[in-house]
């Protein structure tokens, strides 16, 4: 599994933390943040993933 893999699901989870904290805080600021940084977790995620399958087409 490729580090990028790892790293953007942990990013998915921090962020998904931290778009419910704005929205129980009443916080548009860090839900908007929350928001952003999961999509930037997800396109991470499929990074990732495109390295793994190249690497596995390349076995």
């Amino acid at each position: 599994m490729d580090k990028d893999r790892v790293a953007g699901a942990a990013k998915q989870v921090k962020a998904t933390i931290k778009e419910a904290a704005g929205k129980v805080t009443g916080d548009v600021k860090t839900e908007a943040e929350g928001k952003a940084e999961k999509s930037a977790g997800k396109v991470q995620n499929a990074v990732g993933g495109a390295k793994d399958a190249a690497r596995d087409a390349l076995k």
